[in-house]
């Protein structure tokens, strides 16, 4: 109804000379979208030269080569689609956010000449394509637990016409939502001017007033490996999209229950707030199911008791001055200290020193202790 004609060409755009060819046979171009993308994800520990290549050859190769071949032509519009990875961050993306930071870069170095460029740094779209036919349900979840809603197609088609409209530059079309990403414990630093992190209710701050590790070290040791596999399976389980920590089987190893390299990292970092331990992003892999991890952490939480020693003798003086100023009890104190003494006089040679534990006083008896233990 515009007037418009629409011919579709295609060319390898990762071969210059074929775009090349194509550009000189369409004519003088007005305008360029360059919307191309290809995903491999993966943490940055496995990242490799195939993961790389993946996702910058069909990005940058094109934009730049898009930028050099229509230099001469009067074009109205530059535009390239770029992603939140870039501006955000996104957990075993650093690859495809490499890729579209070169594309926002490229339009601010087009800008900085004059020529005409937006980058658009889409958050992610409720819609399915082809880069997102393989989001799950639980990514979708883990998105919005992050606060990154999904952008509708008539959200997006509108963000798009006022970013042209109003000529924007390197702009970020995503659908925030603040009071989540308060929560969530991990603001993004370019969000930190935006977002003010959540104050914690009365209860909470009593909750966090000591570590995770002293909270775990006041348990019974009996007890602790339970409370810390707890710990393990609560957040393997909201990872994950489940209910509660019962869906998650302490033997099942996670790559089996359903966690790939972007919830491993996810999981990593959950863990990793929670506990206040630095933890690799290899953690699922290098203890691959919840039992194991539990006993890992519960070994830098609450470490193995190496013992009494001298300084524990401080709180049994405390408690001995306090029942040795009863008067009706200060036999029973007295007539324990005996026994005490007793023990230690046949692990070691007799003491030329005696003492009348009847008619002491306390600092006496504490003193002669002194001289007994030390």
């Amino acid at each position: 109804q515009h007037g418009a004609r629409i011919r579709v060409r295609s060319c390898e755009l990762t071969d210059r000379t074929a775009l090349a060819t194509l550009i000189d046979d369409i004519g003088p171009l007005t305008g360029i979208i360059h919307t191309a993308g290809a995903l491999a994800d993966t943490t940055i520990d496995h990242l490799d030269t195939n993961a790389l290549t993946t996702t910058l050859i069909p990005k940058a190769n094109p934009a730049w080569w898009l930028h050099e071949l229509t230099q001469d032509h009067d074009l109205a519009l530059f535009v390239v689609f770029s992603s939140s990875a870039a501006v955000l961050g996104s957990p075993g993306q650093a690859n495809y956010a490499a890729a579209n930071s070169f594309l926002d870069a490229l339009i601010t170095h087009r800008r900085r000449q004059g020529l005409p460029g937006t980058s658009l740094a889409w958050g992610w779209w409720q819609r399915t394509g082809a880069m997102s036919a393989h989001l799950t349900q639980a990514d979708h979840d883990r998105m919005t637990r992050a606060g990154l809603y999904g952008i509708t197609e008539a959200e997006g088609t509108a963000l798009f016409d006022t970013a042209l409209g109003r000529g924007l530059g390197a702009v970020a079309p995503v659908k925030l939502h603040l009071p989540t990403i308060a929560r969530s414990g991990s603001v993004p630093p370019v969000l930190r001017a935006l977002v003010r992190a959540a104050r914690p209710t009365a209860s909470q701050a009593a909750v966090q007033d000591g570590t995770w590790a002293d909270r775990v070290a006041a348990v019974a040791p009996e007890e602790r490996r339970a409370v810390v596999l707890e710990l393990v399976r609560a957040q393997a389980a909201t990872v994950l999209g489940h209910s509660g920590a019962e869906h998650v089987s302490p033997t099942q190893a996670f790559k089996d229950s359903g966690f790939d390299s972007l919830t491993a990292v996810e999981f990593r970092n959950r863990v990793t707030t929670a506990t206040g331990l630095r933890l690799p992003a290899t953690l699922i892999f290098d203890h691959p199911t919840p039992n194991t991890l539990a006993d890992h952490l519960l070994t830098q939480l609450a470490p193995a008791d190496t013992g009494p020693s001298l300084a524990d003798l401080d709180g049994i003086e405390v408690t001995l001055r306090a029942l040795a100023e009863d008067g009706e009890r200060r036999p029973a104190v007295v007539a324990r200290l005996k026994q005490w003494l007793s023990t230690l006089g046949a692990a070691q040679p007799a003491a030329d020193t005696a003492l009348d534990l009847d008619a002491a006083s306390a600092r006496e008896i504490f003193d002669f202790l002194d001289g007994k233990a030390g």
